[in-house]
């Protein structure tokens, strides 16, 4: 795809939420000749504050549910975008196990007219052979590995374990049903954990430093043992850019930096680095605060992906050292928590 062509329209669902606001700031400071039609509905993880200091020339936000059809069929008729970056995404475990009807609505239902109101609008204006779908998912769609089991690769079965990662996992076959059926572009794109500033405190980083901060305890599952993958978000926004641009259609491509750690040790590094940045003469060590709760119901023992694909064929690699990147998040949280005082 050519980088240099004229100014496009490119459609963000979930552009307000903490991997899609990173999103918009990065391609428009990248590619600031297009203009983002950022489609959110605002839950409570989501924020138009992230979205301050954009220019009305290049975003336009649009409130709205993708679930709801004549929404989206609206929204599509009246921007005509040119291409489409899927984010959209109820994402919580946790919330995934005690409703998982709003994640069933969200990841599937909303994908699915996304797709749909896709289909049709290119089709009627002859632009389904180069109006690309970039879909974005997950690696919880793969299911759990053993300490000893390969990473995931492209190839690896899926087998999802929480209503989220199952609803994620049926959200990717329609994709591909509609790259398959229909002929629209489809790629997809399944990365490990993110990290980074303004993240949702229910999220495991954000919750580890507020907690923290807050002195209250720092809730660690069963044992501790295990493993995720980090990738930092701006890395993220990155991949994303290099297989909306150099990705082959139908194909999928794992996004993972190889930064392989335990929650606990994760945990007590974090703790580590709040020790350094902002000591507490009273409680002189965060660590104190970590306490073990009752294992999540299906919890997976690790994710590690496998990213030889997108290395190899798109020519990106991870550009920001785990802990160069973890660093600079706590710093900003901090800096956040200090304002909010």
């Amino acid at each position: 795809m050519d980088q240099g062509a004229l100014a496009r329209t490119i459609l963000v669902t979930g552009g307000a939420g903490f991997i899609g606001s990173h999103f918009i700031h990065y391609w428009l400071g990248r590619y600031p000749h297009d203009h983002i039609i950022n489609v959110d509905k605002l839950s409570y993880a989501s924020s138009l504050d992230y979205l301050k200091g954009l220019s009305p020339d290049s975003h336009t936000f649009v409130h709205a549910d993708l679930a709801k059809e004549k929404v989206i069929h609206r929204t599509m008729e009246q921007y005509k975008p040119d291409h489409i970056i899927h984010l959209a995404a109820e994402s919580h475990v946790d919330q995934s196990i005690q409703s998982p009807c709003n994640f069933i609505s969200s990841n599937i239902v909303g994908t699915f007219h996304l797709l749909e109101e896709a289909r049709k609008l290119w089709t009627k204006e002859g632009r389904l052979e180069t109006s690309r779908f970039v879909h974005i998912s997950t690696d919880e769609v793969y299911g759990s590995l053993t300490k000893d089991d390969d990473a995931f690769s492209e190839e690896s079965s899926l087998l999802p374990n929480s209503p989220y990662s199952a609803t994620k996992a049926a959200s990717d076959h329609l994709v591909r049903a509609y790259w398959k059926t229909y002929g629209l572009q489809t790629l997809t794109t399944r990365c490990s954990n993110n990290f980074g500033p303004h993240q949702h405190e229910e999220k495991f980083i954000p919750k580890i430093i507020h907690n923290a901060l807050n002195h209250q305890s720092i809730p660690v599952y069963g044992n501790g043992e295990q493993i995720r993958d980090w990738l930092y978000v701006l890395d993220h926004c990155r991949a994303i850019d290099a297989v909306f641009h150099r990705g082959q259609v139908g194909e999928i491509y794992n996004i993972g930096a190889q930064n392989e750690r335990r929650n606990l040790d994760l945990v007590s590094l974090i703790c580590h680095i709040l020790n350094e940045m902002k000591p507490d003469k009273e409680l002189k060590d965060y660590k104190k605060l970590i306490t073990f709760v009752e294992d999540r119901p299906g919890h997976d023992f690790r994710y590690a992906m496998n990213a030889d694909k997108l290395k190899s064929e798109l020519n990106w690699k991870p550009d920001y050292p785990f802990e160069y990147a973890l660093k600079s998040t706590v710093r900003r949280y901090i800096k956040m928590m200090e304002e909010k005082e």
